[in-house]
């Protein structure tokens, strides 16, 4: 039988012992009492820490996991460090959350505990997207902002994203200060929970007005969607907030055909149709696309719980429903964008892009040839949300994304927000059928122009303590032995950004990367090919994401070269040992 570690036990007591709540203390009493050692010892191996999506765990009893008590001395930790920061000034912050179980009471728990350190808190009466959220914070000149949510992930889920004053997600040192915080806190009976009526505001509606009229100013073209306004578009928010801004911004854009996945359209933490709420995955969108086959739609939309992300489908050259995967949707946008801008004049010289180093190379290549700046960040939003605020005044950003089915165009907000991209989805299928082409047919050309590249994402999970542990052993391992060769081309240059040094391979040469530390490992090879492989800060997880490119001779050859692309896909994990 498990032994269990009396440390682990010692901490279950401090909270049994504690100024915690009856129902908690009889949870982990319980867990003691069946010897559920595994449990207890994963709800309380570590306290919950803010990763490259802020607090994300498994909701429960623990310092582990996501209750009432991790939410409040999270906010008792950014409340302090808003009071440090900021001393004197009056303190503003939003609050939002999305469909999640237990997402309405941890926001009014945020809001009580930010009330209470004598902070105003404008508080979202109702559910709303991530996207709003930042876009409330910047709106009322808020110091700081907190989504509950756990985005994509399972029900068993839930989080917390804080925000910084220009509405995207902390960024050092500023993250490692609100960490040090939350971690300074020893007891919950340093946390103030007693909320204060005065210190909260309720908005709602005023705000979706405002933040739908900015977005409507950035559609680019108008007159093919006026042409288009019959466009059949499916729609899904797979349970969650999508359902409150995406409709109204496709009518907003002049979209006149929205069909919705009725079984999908009330918010519902235990997202009861589908096993993960995530658009990335097909299954996801099974009722969608049964409805758009019923209903002979030209594009399928589906937004995660939080609408920051969201997955499609387009008509192939068969007529079937494909689904796009984040790269070649993120392509897309972007092409669309720069194009449309270019045939408008809008194009000074002054523009620019922004993806992450995982994200398809094909977009680099894309905007090189329009003349648009195109910079690479850290694998998550708040790095694409910092340059932005770094480049506000001086330069303008069009639009940019990541593989992970996230995108933002125009500034207003500084995260991924799926209700605009939603938006100009529709616009860019839109257009492409104005000029008697199709979204499937324009992804073709785009590959003959300028190289097939084609992605993939590999998961592994590593639960609990043991799985962080083989995590960290497989990348100290790639460190140490960096493969020779992967798919039949040597690896020519290995990338750490955790020690920030670009090794060539060949002559030794170590050049500085200039981005922030963070744990990923890129392998390049001779032939183009780049696998990078990085452990998930929000899910227990190693990632591996693969890129390979080919010429593509012409559209008929699209399916062949598909496949060899694939194979070689997979030879590359195959050598990884994954």
């Amino acid at each position: 039988m498990q032994e269990l570690d009396p440390t682990i036990l010692q901490k279950a007591n401090s909270w049994l012992e504690g100024n915690y709540d009856a129902e908690v203390k009889a949870q982990i009493q319980k867990m003691i009492d069946d010897k559920a050692y595994t449990e207890l010892t994963d709800s309380f191996y570590r306290d919950l820490e803010f990763g490259t999506g802020g607090l994300r765990g498994i909701m429960g009893p623990g310092s582990n996991r996501i209750n009432k008590y991790t939410i409040g001395s999270a906010t008792q930790g950014l409340a302090n460090y808003l009071k440090k920061t900021y001393p004197g000034e009056k303190i503003k912050v939003a609050i939002a959350h999305d469909s999640r179980n237990n997402a309405d009471l941890f926001s009014g728990i945020t809001a009580d505990v930010f009330s209470a350190n004598g902070i105003h808190v404008y508080f979202f009466k109702a559910l709303r997207p991530t996207p709003e959220l930042s876009f409330a914070v910047r709106h009322f000149g808020c110091k700081s902002g907190v989504m509950l949510t756990a985005s994509h992930n399972p029900k068993e889920y839930n989080g917390y994203k804080a925000y910084g004053d220009d509405g995207g997600q902390f960024v050092a040192p500023h993250d490692a200060a609100v960490m040090d915080e939350v971690a300074a806190i020893k007891s919950i009976d340093e946390v103030n929970f007693t909320r204060v009526d005065a210190n909260i505001e309720e908005i709602g509606e005023e705000i979706d007005v405002l933040y739908l009229d900015n977005i409507t100013t950035l559609s680019v073209s108008p007159d093919a969607i006026k042409r288009q306004k019959d466009l059949k578009i499916v729609f899904s928010p797979i349970h969650g907030t999508g359902i409150t801004l995406v409709p109204q911004a496709l009518e907003r854009f002049g979209f006149e055909n929205v069909i919705l996945v009725d079984e999908q359209t009330t918010p519902d933490g235990n997202f009861p149709t589908v096993v993960y709420p995530n658009p990335e995955e097909k299954e996801a969108l099974t009722l969608a696309l049964k409805k758009a086959q019923d209903t002979d739609a030209d594009l399928v939309l589906a937004t995660d719980p939080d609408a920051d992300r969201v997955g499609i489908a387009v008509k192939n050259s068969d007529g079937e429903f494909v689904l796009l995967n984040g790269n070649q949707t993120g392509t897309m946008l972007i092409n669309y964008l720069l194009t449309a801008w270019e045939e408008k004049g809008k194009l000074t010289g002054k523009e620019y892009i922004v993806k992450t180093i995982v994200t398809t190379y094909l977009i680099d290549k894309i905007a090189e040839a329009k003349n648009v700046t195109c910079y690479n960040t850290l694998t998550g939003f708040k790095y694409i949300g910092e340059l932005m605020t770094k480049f506000e005044g001086q330069q303008t950003f069009i639009g940019g994304g990541e593989e992970s089915y996230g995108y933002l165009i125009g500034d207003f907000v500084r995260d991924k927000d799926a209700v605009v991209s939603s938006a100009f989805i529709a616009e860019m299928t839109a257009y492409y059928k104005d000029k008697g082409s199709s979204l499937f047919e324009a992804l073709l050309d785009t590959y003959v122009q300028y190289g097939f590249y084609k992605e993939k994402l590999i998961s592994l999970t590593k639960k609990g303590k043991t799985g962080a542990e083989e995590i960290v052993a497989m990348m100290d391992k790639f460190r140490k032995n960096p493969p020779a060769t992967l798919g039949g081309s040597k690896v020519i240059t290995l990338k750490d950004y955790e020690r920030s040094m670009q090794t060539d391979l060949e002559t030794k040469i170590i050049t500085i990367i200039d981005l922030p530390q963070s744990d990923v490992l890129q392998f390049i090879t001779q032939d183009g090919s780049i696998i990078s492989a990085r452990p998930s800060g929000t899910e227990p997880k190693i990632k591996f994401y693969c890129s390979v490119n080919g010429k593509l001779a012409s559209k008929e050859a699209y399916a062949e070269t598909d496949k060899q692309l694939d194979d070689k896909i997979n030879t590359i994990m195959k050598d990884l040992g994954v």
